[in-house]
């Protein structure tokens, strides 16, 4: 077959196979063209899951009259003038491809009026030939209306899915949008019925009403906001607790400058921040903003912009993950969980006093603040002292004050919302977990030197890599001796992980060094093996405690690192609060 050009009818539609998957994507690419027309109010209606019509009304600036018809032109935009203006790209679009895109597969009407303008203008394309622009009533702002979709290429139309299904996909693109544009009223209807409205969001209240309307209460009443902030690059949002896990990733969104993506990088980071206190097969669910320097991201690195590009990768993911496992670690045991109960008059149990600490083999551990998390990371340094858990307004401490143990597993404590339900065995893992963790942390990993090194066949580069950073495996309890092009003598290894398949472990870390990740390595098979001890030490089933040694317990847990969880994600403690007692026994009905 010859070489010929395309026709641009034909170029457009082959554009629209990556622009436009589904009713879903033209939905995202026309409420992006409104955010960025700065928008603060956008309607959205759809009938037969977008296939029949998908209406885009806003209030934004507008388009000038001469150039309405312009906009249906391939690569005609407004928001970028130069290679610099795309290598610092603060827009949702700057392609401009997705109009055209969509207006060659479908019938499309695009009517805009500037607000300093007597009349608006409607220009209307059928499956990309352009019809003349002509005057029309308008209000000020833009309506893009998109009929028929797919109705000339067949064969994409019959890829889309139920009415149901390609519904669902269109509720999740404007839940992102929502999230991501909290100063943005939205009304969304669908078949001529209002299935979601949302006013603008002026403060944080606001934002996690809005939140909460769009996750489930159960997420925000689970959720720790947080903000941080370092070397030029803003992390915040909300993290819900390990008990909030889910089955499947379908709570997690990430935010890039205001932008909705779905990064490898960053859900990995999250991932990884979370590894300590969630359950093993479970997902984590949050809403993460991550605010950079355009300069710094690659936003041009995926047809439908999902997908982005970090310049400097391993800063982001560690400044993501440093920052969202310190969130977890600091999080007070009982914050989270009586965030939203209410308050209880606690004078029946000041006049306990608090046991004796006797700490089941472990010395005193250092007092920690219980301020709500986002206090804690703005607040300035107390004077004077830390406060204890005994400082609190209501002289209760956090999981309160032993009553009894039940069935040799479960301790029974009254604080001031109630009853608590510690499983001693879960806890005192994580007890003695963060405490390994925290003596290694300060000692290093000791070498041990084998009376038998182990040889080990292996690539030439990685034996390059082993020759070039035996100063940092040294520091991680490695000592490597190059024997030949291949071959490795290995002498000594990290005494912790003594009867681990070392070959394997030294082939993955030299394998991960040339991605920064050989410490990791390192880390996580040091973690493991610290869990599995811990799990052996820690207090077993039917051991009977005292009075003493439970309130320790306890005082030990409100004083632990990530509390809530054992080290295999399970929960540590729950709460019965007074109001779900009486419930049960129907009082005051």
């Amino acid at each position: 077959m010859a070489i010929q050009i395309l026709s641009p009818q034909l170029i457009d539609q082959i554009a629209a196979g990556e622009v436009v998957e589904r009713p879903a994507s033209v939905v995202k690419e026309l409420v992006e063209n409104s955010l960025d027309a700065g928008a603060t109010a956008i309607e959205i209606e759809t009938q037969a899951g977008g296939t029949r019509l998908i209406r885009i009304t806003d209030n934004g600036a507008g388009i000038e009259p001469a150039e309405v018809p312009l906009a249906l032109a391939r690569h005609a935009t407004s928001k970028i003038n130069s290679l610099d203006d795309l290598e610092s790209i603060a827009s949702f679009g700057f392609r401009g491809e997705a109009l055209p895109s969509i207006a060659s597969v479908s019938r499309l009407t695009i009517t805009s009026r500037r607000s300093d303008e007597e009349r608006g203008w409607l220009v209307s394309s059928d499956g990309g030939d352009l019809g003349e622009p002509r005057p029309a009533a308008h209000p000020a702002g833009t309506t893009l209306e998109v009929r028929d979709l797919f109705f000339n290429t067949p064969a994409r139309r019959k890829f889309l899915r139920t009415e149901k299904t390609e519904l669902g996909h269109i509720d999740a693109v404007v839940k992102s949008l929502a999230l991501a544009c909290a100063g943005v009223d939205f009304r969304v209807r669908h078949n001529q019925r209002a299935s979601l409205t949302l006013s603008r969001a002026r403060n944080r209240a606001e934002r996690e009403a809005r939140i909460a309307s769009l996750c489930g209460e159960a997420f925000m009443a689970q959720a720790r906001y947080f903000e941080r902030e370092i070397e030029g690059m803003a992390l915040s949002g909300w993290l819900a607790g390990p008990g909030f896990s889910r089955s499947q990733a379908d709570m997690q969104y990430t935010f890039v400058n205001g932008r909705v993506v779905r990064d490898k990088l960053l859900r990995h980071a999250v991932r990884l921040g979370y590894e300590d206190v969630l359950y093993q097969g479970r997902q984590p669910a949050y809403v993460l903003f991550l605010s950079l320097d355009p300069q710094r991201v690659d936003a041009n690195a995926h047809p439908a912009k999902l997908e982005i590009r970090f310049r400097d990768s391993r800063l982001v993911h560690d400044f993501v993950f440093r920052t969202v496992e310190a969130v977890l670690a600091n999080e007070p045991a009982a914050e989270t969980a009586g965030r939203h109960a209410p308050p209880t008059d606690a004078a029946r149990l000041h006049g306990r006093t608090a046991a004796a600490q006797a700490p089941l083999g472990f010395g005193a551990q250092p007092r920690r603040d219980y301020l709500p998390l986002y206090d804690r990371l703005h607040a300035p340094p107390a004077a004077g002292r830390e406060p204890a858990v005994e400082d609190r307004d209501d002289g209760v401490p956090p999981l309160g004050y032993a009553l009894a143990q039940l069935s040799g597993v479960y301790v029974l404590a009254e604080n001031a919302e109630g009853l608590i339900i510690v499983d001693m065995h879960a806890a005192h893992e994580r007890i003695t977990y963060e405490r390994m963790k925290k003596e290694l942390s300060e000692a290093g990993l000791k070498p041990l030197p084998l009376l038998v090194p182990i040889t080990a066949n292996i690539a030439a580069s990685e034996a390059d890599a082993a020759e070039e950073n035996a100063d940092k495996l040294a520091r991680l309890g490695f000592e490597l001796v190059r024997r030949g092009r291949d071959e490795l003598k290995i002498t000594a290894i990290p005494s912790l992980l003594e009867g681990s398949d070392i070959e394997a472990l030294v082939r993955d870390i030299l394998s991960d060094i040339a991605d920064g990740k050989g410490a990791a390595r390192v880390e996580v098979s040091v973690n493991e093996t610290l869990a599995t001890m811990a799990c052996h030490a820690a207090v077993r089933a039917n051991r009977k405690l005292d009075v003493t040694q439970m309130n320790a317990l306890l005082r030990q847990m409100e004083r632990t690192e990530r509390g809530d969880q054992c080290n295999h994600g399970r929960p540590t403690w729950t709460r019965i609060t007074l109001p779900e007692l009486d419930r049960l026994f129907l009082r005051g009905q």
